[in-house]
């Protein structure tokens, strides 16, 4: 078997050369003078510093994924596929194969700004403007043809030699003394110039720096990518940074800031026998870079296409079909020159040049997203040999995302909706697919754990400065026929609180009971979850309901919030389960819980009807939780149409008392109704408290009633009876006082 396979024989030095030479490439020669020339020597350093901070993340976060990911054939979309799922990979990764296609286009139009002398000498000789097609067209078709004949090696050492050539070109460049030099009256070129072009000229030289990543591109041709990927990248970044800010440098000492905006090659200028050796340092600067992104961009393709990323399982089996002992990508190549054709007869260098920085912005934005959240998540199988720190991935991605919106906010849109609609695309071809979810969910688990921890270590300082929410549990075992408490439990956790549903499930732990406690588990989630649902469901495995209570109340809420409440649940007319419920009031007791206990009428909620609520002298503690409680119900969507109605029952001395502290909690803002919601009612001794709820609160979509512990012990299930024909009760009983502020 092991015959058939390609075999992988380069090192890390292709890796450096392919980086370098891409770096130190087209835009080098023909646009960092300029733009020396227009924003002066700190405005050049300004964007060699902002394009290296976000290059430099990223090629630390390459360098870090790489040596935790195997990684095979597609450089930059391998690795994001495998760490973000090949859905969303496939969608970077053909904005990336783009921006590589695009690329090769732009060095060939570069490459012929090394033939101005000639294109000159004609226009003055014969007066014919050739154009620049001329010489990019056949030079296309050269640099496919060496490609898809000698395939890769032969590129890489094409490549050793165009390395050498731009070595010397730049020693000659940074050797050459000019009469501005030597005058030494350099410092107009040291004052921050244009501002209001920054942006234009960032996006026009950014491409400058995108090379580190051309290296990634050969993985699948390497013997040790783990090893080869980090360190040619990082060494062909901070080499490609430090001659950059040396270029600068140099332009700022030797050229005018006219001479520099004047011509496109004036590094000429300045050389050591600058008319021959600089257009020489162009065209090989040019041709590695081409040779470079030719190189890789097929292989992106045919990594996309192994992947089945294209419609069509003919298509992609075309597109990745190999050539060669080396499976070299032939059709992928072909695809690719012709892209590049496509842009190559567009024939303007800044325009192409913006488009790639566009589509690069994305690809590296991505990268450092993936470092990020896999730091962030700290996902056990996340172990890289190579490791940078989230800050820096972080940093990356925020101003990938935000230097795309100051070049140019409207390309930016609608980069990121091409993008979004290809993944939705992609997502509906390949179902079965995922990865995304995976990063996202260990994000938020280690966010949740944070936000728990910080929770507990702060809310027992001061207690009392904590503003109040409800916590609830409830445990029931009649989940599959009593609906409603789903519905009371998902208004009391909607936006101001928690709820923790438990079915109770009567046994022994064991493996067969756990097995029968998660199919509940399932079952519960599958009828009671939806979009507007914050309440948690679980099953709990207890001999009896009294100890399930107890095991309950002593957990602690996932929501980070200690529980305070606990709901008790039952059907009208069900004295067994009321007599259970009472057993199990005093229990809740212990620790300070709000007790209530819902009154399933079993028919139909009146929601237009709202919610009532019953205060009596007895009720001086459970007042303000039974207000809290009901204009939390209320916020719920099902009782959008709702209300809350007040009646406060007193003596008849005490009338005009009551409504003046009524009053004075609405002047305060402490009770959100008017006057208008609150009726009070003067008690005669005749006249019993449920006849006056039955006579007000009969056709009521929810009523409040306050009961208090001494009442059980002293008249037991009375408190609850009575109410046959009436709809949905809620008795509350408070543990603490609650405040409303």
């Amino acid at each position: 078997m092991s015959k058939h396979l390609p075999e992988k024989s380069f090192g890390t030095a292709p890796v450096f050369f392919t980086a370098i030479s891409t770096i130190l490439g087209a835009i080098l020669f023909l646009r960092f003078g300029m733009a020396v020339g227009n924003l002066g020597f700190y405005g050049a350093l300004g964007i060699i510093i902002l394009g290296h901070m976000i290059t430099v993340p990223t090629a630390l976060a390459i360098s870090e994924i790489a040596t935790n990911t195997r990684v095979e054939g597609g450089g930059e979309y391998f690795i994001i596929s495998r760490s973000f799922g090949l859905n969303i990979g496939a969608t970077i990764g053909i904005a990336l194969y783009l921006s590589q296609a695009i690329s090769v286009a732009f060095y060939i139009i570069a490459f012929t700004e090394a033939f101005a002398p000639l294109f000159q000498w004609f226009a003055n000789s014969f007066s014919i403007v050739l154009p620049r097609q001329t010489i990019s067209v056949p030079a296309l078709i050269i640099l496919a043809f060496i490609v898809l004949k000698k395939g890769s090696d032969m590129g890489v050492k094409t490549l050793y030699a165009v390395v050498a050539i731009l070595f010397i070109s730049l020693v000659m460049f940074f050797l050459g003394q000019t009469d501005y030099n030597s005058a030494g009256d350099f410092s107009q070129n040291f004052v921050l110039s244009n501002r209001g072009q920054f942006f234009i000229w960032f996006a026009i030289c950014f491409p400058a720096f995108t090379g580190m990543t051309a290296g990634v591109g050969l993985s699948g041709d390497l013997k040790n990518p783990k090893k080869s990927i980090p360190r040619g990248t990082m060494w062909g970044t901070i080499a490609g940074m430090l001659i950059y800010i040396f270029i600068i440098y140099k332009f700022s000492i030797s050229a005018s800031p006219d001479t520099m905006t004047s011509s496109q090659l004036s590094m000429a200028n300045i050389a050591v026998f600058g008319a021959i050796i600089i257009p020489l340092g162009l065209g090989a600067s040019t041709v590695s870079s081409a040779i470079g992104s030719v190189l890789v961009a097929p292989r992106t393709l045919q990594a996309l296409a192994n992947d089945r990323s294209f419609p069509g399982l003919k298509i992609n089996r075309w597109i990745a079909k190999g050539k060669g002992e080396k499976k070299e990508p032939y059709n992928a190549t072909l695809i690719t020159i012709c892209i590049a054709m496509v842009f190559v007869l567009m024939g303007e260098v800044d325009f192409v040049a913006q488009i790639i920085s566009m589509f690069f912005m994305i690809t590296y934005g991505s990268l450092c997203l993936i470092s990020f959240l896999n730091h962030f998540g700290a996902s056990p199988s996340y172990r890289p040999t190579f490791r940078s720190h989230w800050l820096v991935s972080l940093t990356g991605f925020l101003l990938s995302v935000w230097v795309m919106f100051m070049i140019n906010p409207t390309y930016t849109i609608a980069a990121y909706l091409i993008i979004t609609l290809l993944y939705i695309y992609l997502s509906s071809l390949h179902k079965d697919r995922g990865g995304l979810q995976k990063l996202f969910l260990g994000a938020l688990f280690q966010l949740s754990r944070r936000i728990q921890l910080y929770m507990q270590k702060n809310r027992s300082r001061r207690p009392e400065e904590v503003e109040w929410r409800p916590s609830a549990i409830c445990i029931s075992s009649n989940s599959f026929s009593h609906s409603k408490i789903f519905d009371l439990m998902k208004w009391i956790s909607y936006k101001h609180g928690f709820g923790t549903y438990f079915h109770f499930l009567k046994g022994y732990y064991s493996k067969s009971s756990t097995a029968e406690a998660k199919e509940i588990v399932a079952r519960l989630i599958e009828h009671h979850h939806d979009d507007e649902s914050s309440l948690y469901v679980d099953c709990m495995i207890s001999p009896s309901y009294t100890t399930a209570i107890a095991q309950a109340i002593q957990s602690p809420s996932i929501s980070g919030m200690d529980n305070n409440m606990i709901v008790f649940e039952s059907r009208r007319n069900e004295p067994e389960a009321i007599e259970s419920i009472l057993d199990n009031i005093s229990l809740t007791r212990a620790g300070d819980y709000d007790v209530c206990v819902f009154s399933d009428a079993n028919m139909n909620t009146n929601f237009k009807n709202g919610i009532h609520i019953w205060i009596r002298p007895i009720d001086s503690m459970n007042a303000n939780l039974m207000i809290l409680l009901g204009f939390i119900i209320l916020s719920h969507p099902d009782w959008r149409k709702g209300h809350v109605k007040i009646f406060s029952i007193c003596p008849k001395d005490e009338v005009a008392k009551t409504r003046n502290d009524l009053r004075e909690m609405m002047q305060s803002g402490r009770l959100p109704v008017t006057l208008s919601n609150i009726e009070i009612i003067a008690q005669d001794d005749d006249t019993s408290v449920k006849s006056l709820i039955k006579e007000k609160s009969f056709g009521a979509g929810l009523t409040i009633i306050g009961f208090r512990e001494e009442q059980i012990k002293r008249i037991g299930s009375e408190v609850f009876d009575d109410f046959d024909e009436h709809g949905d009760i809620l008795f509350v009983s408070a543990g603490t006082e609650q405040v409303i502020e």
